[in-house]
């Protein structure tokens, strides 16, 4: 599949389940989504399908509140039990003033912290946030990669929701319906803005380079961050994976 209909199947999907999700109780399937090969990584109360990163249990931090897979303080960051390659991944979010987070896919747990490991698509409040200052770590954003838009995300305290879809080298992150970045994992370009250009001094590697196995897992978790201090509330979390 080209990445122009690639694109236009997720907008397609995205409109779908909007739709959809007016008459469909949260953290539920329906029969159409079921049968796409949709798994629900959260229904509601139950979270077996995470566990602490390099930890075979979930921190305690980490709940199900009213329907929604929270967090509300400082604590360790979260990965799927199961590894995911090509996959779309949607949930629904919000932060409050100040809010900050992250999902990582393709992660691995070679490092001592997540980030070292696996790109990012950024989960923040994007007005007092020190990351929404630069628009390569706001909202959205593919970590210091590739750039975020503005006045795409909603007000802090409101719902977002996260699109998220990996196949091959091919990444799109989306945000409230809107196709925010695309890239090409492991390509030249990718791997000039990691790596830098020893001849261009404007081109400075990002932090990310020291690690030799940065963002090279073809296969890995999907991860979310817990060790900014406050609020994350998420709910109808789904995947599915790509043939």
């Amino acid at each position: 599949m080209t990445r122009r209909l690639l694109s236009f199947a997720a907008l397609v999907m995205f409109s779908s389940s909007v739709a959809l999700a007016q008459s469909t109780p949260p953290n539920t399937l329906t029969k159409a989504e079921k049968k796409a090969g949709w798994t629900l990584l959260f229904d509601g109360t139950s979270l077996a399908a995470w566990r602490g990163y390099q930890q075979k249990v979930l921190p305690p931090e980490w709940m199900a509140v009213d329907g929604v897979m929270t967090k509300v303080k400082t604590t360790n960051d979260i990965v799927t039990r199961k590894e995911y390659g090509d996959f779309e991944l949607m949930l629904d979010w919000k932060l409050p003033l100040r809010g900050n987070s992250g999902i990582f896919y393709r992660a691995t747990e070679n490092e001592t912290k997540v980030y070292w490991s696996a790109p990012e698509y950024q989960l923040a409040e994007d007005s007092l946030t020190p990351d929404s200052r630069n628009i390569m770590t706001s909202v959205a954003a593919v970590y210091g990669f590739y750039p975020s838009k503005r006045g795409v995300v909603h007000r802090a305290g409101e719902w977002n929701t996260t699109r998220l879809i990996a196949k091959g080298p091919h990444v799109e992150h989306w945000l409230n319906g809107e196709l925010i970045a695309q890239y090409e994992m492991w390509s030249p370009e990718w791997l000039l803005k990691l790596r830098g250009d020893p001849n261009d001094p404007t081109k400075k590697p990002l932090k990310f380079a020291p690690y030799a196995e940065f963002g090279m897992a073809k296969k890995g978790f999907i991860a979310i961050q817990g060790d900014h201090n406050g609020e994350l509330s998420m709910r109808n979390i789904k995947i599915r994976e790509l043939k």
